[in-house]
């Protein structure tokens, strides 16, 4: 089983940024996909960013939900099993908590998550 801790989330003002990270041990995710995930209080979590493994020849593919399109980057370091998502130009609408998982998710992997709070 994979163990996944986030980290890098706070308060910021609309227009803001925050770069938050996710450590995975206990297994390596260097095959895996990898994505971010986030939860508003009420509503389903929902994918916001996808990174594949990386292909032979070097390709990284990433997906980005519609509402982060521009704003959101993911990345990934496979040598410290680690994945990042970028957030710039933050809006209100991005407050949530935010998770990272494989996709397709791991349902006993989910960690605790990190708060993104955007004030306007």
């Amino acid at each position: 089983q994979v163990q996944l801790v986030e980290s890098g989330g706070g308060l910021v003002q609309a227009g803001g940024s925050l770069r938050l990270s996710c450590i995975a041990s206990g297994r390596d995710v260097s095959t895996s996909a990898m994505g971010w995930y986030r939860r508003v209080p009420g509503r389903q979590r929902e994918l916001v960013a996808l990174v594949t493994s990386v292909s032979s020849t070097g390709y990284v593919h990433s997906e980005y939900v519609d509402s982060v399109k521009g704003r959101f980057t993911i990345s990934r370091d496979n040598v410290k099993n680690t994945v990042y998502l970028q957030m710039n130009s933050l809006k209100p609408e991005d407050t949530a908590v935010y998770y990272c998982n494989t996709r397709p998710p791991i349902d006993g992997s989910w960690g605790q998550g990190t708060q993104v709070t955007v004030s306007s």
